[in-house]
C-alpha cells in the first residue's frame, strides 16, 4: 500500500471507472454495423473513406448521448476529495473524444479537478493499450513512470499502464474481468480504493528544528 502514497499523479480511464457503466457497446456496434465484440476504433480505422467519416459522425452522436447520461461511480467524490487534499494531480486517458470526456466529467461533478490539457481522448493520443498518451502526460508533468499510476476497469487500461511502466489499479467487481498479470492492485470500487488510502495513510510529522 505504500506504493499508492508515493504516487501523486493519477491517470484515470473514464467510462466504467469514474462513471457508472452506462455504455451499451453492443448497441453501438450494431448501430455502426460492426461485428459483436469488435474493437470499435480499430474496426472504424479499417473502413475506407468516405464511409469512415460517416461512421465516426454516428459514433460521436452515440458518445454524446452517453456522456450526458453519465453518473458518478460509487465512492468517486470521497476519493477525489482525499487525493486533492493530498496534493495529487489528475489526468484522463480515454478512447472517447476530449469533448465528450469533459462533458462526462462535468456531469459527474469532478470537472474542476482536471486541467483540460491533461484530458486526452482519441484525437490527442493513440487509443489504449498504446502507452503514448501516458508517456505524453509523464512528459508534461516532468515525472518518471514510478511517480504515477493508471486506474481503469478494462484490460486496455491496464495494458497501457504496464506498457508505460506505471503502477496499475483495476477497479471492477466482476470476477470474469480479472487480469492479474496486468494488475498491481485490484479493488471492487473507488470507495474501497479511498478506504485503502485512508487506512494506510502515513501521518505527517512536524519537526521542530
Amino acid at each position: 500500500m505504500d506504493a499508492l502514497h508515493k504516487r501523486r499523479y493519477w491517470v484515470f480511464d473514464l467510462d466504467g471507472t469514474l462513471t457508472r457503466p452506462v455504455h451499451d457497446f453492443e448497441h453501438i456496434r450494431r448501430e455502426l454495423g460492426l461485428a459483436p465484440g469488435a474493437d470499435i476504433l480499430a474496426s472504424l480505422a479499417d473502413v475506407p473513406e468516405p464511409q469512415r467519416t460517416v461512421l465516426y459522425a454516428q459514433l460521436d452522436d452515440l458518445e454524446r448521448y452517453y456522456a450526458l447520461k453519465a453518473e458518478p461511480a460509487p465512492g468517486l467524490h470521497g476519493l477525489f476529495e482525499w487525493l486533492n487534499g493530498h496534493n495529487c494531480r489528475f489526468g484522463i486517458l480515454t478512447r472517447n473524444t476530449r469533448e465528450f470526456a469533459l462533458l462526462s466529467l462535468q456531469a459527474i461533478g469532478v470537472a474542476a479537478y482536471f486541467d483540460p490539457a491533461f484530458v486526452l481522448g482519441r484525437d490527442e493520443a493513440q487509443p489504449k493499450p498504446d502507452p503514448g498518451g501516458l508517456q505524453y502526460l509523464l512528459s508534461c508533468w516532468g515525472i518518471e513512470p514510478g511517480d504515477a499510476l493508471m486506474v481503469g476497469d478494462f484490460r486496455y487500461d491496464l495494458e497501457a499502464g504496464r506498457n508505460a511502466g506505471l503502477m496499475t489499479v483495476h477497479v471492477d467487481s466482476r470476477e470474469d474481468r480479472h487480469w492479474p498479470e496486468l494488475t498491481d492492485l485490484r479493488v471492487l470500487d473507488l470507495g474501497e480504493l479511498h478506504a485503502l488510502l485512508q487506512h494506510t495513510a502515513v501521518p505527517e510529522v512536524s519537526l521542530n528544528v
